[in-house]
């Protein structure tokens, strides 16, 4: 019989009273924001029931307003961090890594299948448009059927099965989503750093819709905007992903106020934002977040003589003794927090690459096992990461409920003799002459390891590789590709193997998706086919013809028809153990520490955390609106 699982979120759990009017409070700066159209109070700015942010529950202090955070970024696309950090989702996670509403009052559901939302009366856009059901019916209706926008109909992250949900709207402040068979990663794609859009400021966003606008208006829009058509000029004004449109309405705390191109990105507080602190405050406490766009390879330094007040990204643990030591000279504190991919950096054998030799001795696990035997991983540990980080293959963290040393140590022991025995096993006899063995076609096994050169310890990782490899009897040479480039080469068989990350969730809980194990997504880099397969609905790309990857699709989906945690975290269980013991990625070490520095008068930013992309949203779920200087800056 399957589980009829009733959940009503209402602000964290708890249905919290409207506080009165009287206690809520707001910055100085609304008042300045719109000097020739006054705002309006706070309380009509506020939805009926805001959401409330208990901080001294959480081991925090109310803060007070006022301040502009200056950041870094490594270029002007690098805006798309301000959603990320700002992390105002219909459904997100807490510090302990639990769903709560957030944008949503709250949320029921059903046996994994109905998803019901509930909007908050009164809730706002940016703008002071209302943010209702229409919001939702206009990106289904207006935006996911037309062709214009989206090609292939609703995004694959819908897809059950093959098939797409039923959608209702059922009152103005309430809208549901329906699935015939279980879909339980539909609300942690919600909770995720970049979660499927179910809602646009649609009464902005009509006057560049076909259905909506008149085509000489359209047209002349189409001119201003620089681009071919209608559709190609709704996905240029609606870009959330990377905020680049200053009219467009948001919900986050912050909103950009600069058009591109720009040397810097202001973003002002969201006048209308839906959460406040206990005492009636309306976050966020900060005024305004200044990015300054700077190259990459000086941000490091730049932060060191005080030109950032919060920088966790384009850092690295080879600038933590540079960054302790301007604590001395500058107003700033560096802590250290722990990264949560399951690698920091990761071999990816290509599974699905053109040429047939190489495909077929990559796809013979002995020969995936050896490679991963044949590293030193202490030796680079120790040269490259001070011995700080944990060797381990590319697996889940022991900060995840889910995590068994078994999965950790799964052929990552540094064995020669054994890495030398499998290659044996598998027909790559050695070259006595050359020292390097042979591919069954009488080819060198000399491998190409591609990488974006992004990070400049890999370089110091693959040389000590190249030592390692070389013992077994398989050369490497790097080559360094644009991201972009490098994807590409991947995806169409190109490219052997390539140097990248772990697992981007390396803390899950049972009730998190455990679609990085399986071929789910071209950019898995391991099987880019075969997750295209699996992310067209079978339309393209190539079904797995490994009987092991085969599986894990299959465990996929016992995870998607379970009905309770148990279950789920059986699923999640026998993906890792499998996904593990057949070594898909070379792991080598994880655990490593992230820089993290913000000026010292910013509080109520832990000390200590878990640092990545998913699920912690960088700073996400550390909740930056609640951060506040104690004094002014």
């Amino acid at each position: 019989m399957m589980l009829r699982r009733h959940v009503l979120a209402l602000l964290g759990g708890a249905l919290v009273a409207r506080p009165a009017l009287a206690a809520y409070s707001q910055s100085d700066f609304v008042g300045k924001m719109s000097p020739k159209q006054p705002l309006p109070p706070v309380d009509q700015r506020l939805p009926k029931v805001p959401r409330v942010i208990n901080l001294k529950e959480k081991g925090l202090a109310p803060g007070r307003y006022g301040g502009t955070v200056r950041m870094l970024i490594g270029g002007q696309r690098d805006i798309r961090y301000m959603p990320i950090f700002s992390y105002s989702r219909l459904v997100g996670y807490d510090r302990d890594l639990k769903l709560e509403a957030d944008i949503l009052e709250g949320f029921e559901v059903e046996d994994e299948r109905v998803f019901t939302f509930h909007l908050r009366e009164g809730h706002r856009w940016s703008d002071g448009s209302p943010f209702t059901a229409e919001d939702f019916r206009y990106v289904w209706e207006d935006v996911f059927h037309v062709k214009d926008l989206a090609r292939g109909g609703p995004p694959a992250s819908l897809l059950v099965n093959g098939k797409h949900p039923r959608f209702e709207v059922i009152n103005e402040r309430t809208v549901r989503y329906s699935w015939d068979d279980p879909n339980p990663d539909f609300l942690t794609d919600q909770a995720s750093p970049s979660p499927t859009r179910l809602m646009f400021p649609s009464a902005y966003l009509k006057q560049f819709h076909a259905k909506y606008q008149t085509k000489a208006l359209l047209d002349q829009y189409i001119a201003k905007y620089r681009v071919q058509n209608w559709g190609a000029l709704h996905q240029t004004v609606s870009r959330t992903v990377r905020p680049e449109n200053p009219d467009l309405p948001t919900l986050d705390a912050w909103r950009n106020r600069t058009t591109p191109p720009s040397e810097q990105y202001l973003f002002e507080r969201n006048p209308y934002y839906h959460r406040i602190d206990e005492t009636g405050q309306q976050l966020p406490y900060v005024d305004r977040i200044l990015l300054g766009v700077s190259s990459s390879d000086l941000i490091a330094a730049k932060t060191g003589t005080g030109e950032s007040d919060l920088q966790v990204t384009n850092l690295d643990f080879a600038d933590y003794t540079f960054l302790k030591n301007a604590e001395q000279r500058y107003p700033i504190k560096v802590d250290l927090w722990k990264q949560t991919r399951g690698s920091r950096i990761a071999l990816i054998p290509n599974l699905n690459c053109k040429d047939e030799v190489w495909r077929k001795v990559l796809q013979d696990v002995r020969v995936r096992r050896a490679l991963s035997l044949a590293i030193n991983r202490g030796e680079i540990n120790k040269a490259v990461f001070y011995g700080l980080a944990k060797e381990s293959a590319n697996s889940i963290l022991p900060d995840s409920p889910l995590f068994k040393p078994e999965y950790r140590d799964s052929w990552s022991a540094f064995d020669l003799a054994r890495a030398k025995a499998l290659l044996d096993e598998a027909g790559l006899p050695m070259d006595e002459e050359t020292g390097t063995r042979l591919l069954p076609d009488g080819r060198p096994a000399t491998i190409i390891v591609e990488s974006t050169g992004e990070y400049a310890f890999e370089t110091d990782v693959l040389e000590l590789l190249t030592d390692q490899w070389r013992q077994v009897g398989i050369k490497i040479f790097l080559h360094v590709a644009q991201r972009e480039l490098l994807r590409r080469r991947v995806k169409s068989g190109d490219t052997i193997m390539s140097v990248g990350q772990g697992l981007d969730n390396g803390v899950p809980t049972p009730d998190m998706s455990p679609k990085e194990l399986a071929p789910t997504s071209d950019d898995q880099l391991q099987w880019p086919l075969w997750g295209l397969h699996a992310l067209s609905g079978g339309h393209d790309g190539r079904p797995p013809d490994l009987p092991e990857a085969m599986k894990l699709l299959e465990l996929m989906g016992e995870w998607r028809a379970a009905v309770d945690m148990p279950q789920r975290a059986e699923a999640w269980h026998k993906m890792l153990s499998l996904f593990t013991d057949q070594v898909f990625t070379i792991g080598i070490v994880n655990s490593t520490l992230q820089p993290v520095v913000r000026s010292t008068h910013l509080r109520n930013m832990p000390a200590e955390a878990l640092y990545g992309f998913d699920p912690t949203s960088y700073l996400g779920v550390y909740l930056p609106d609640t951060f506040w200087y104690e004094e002014r800056a």
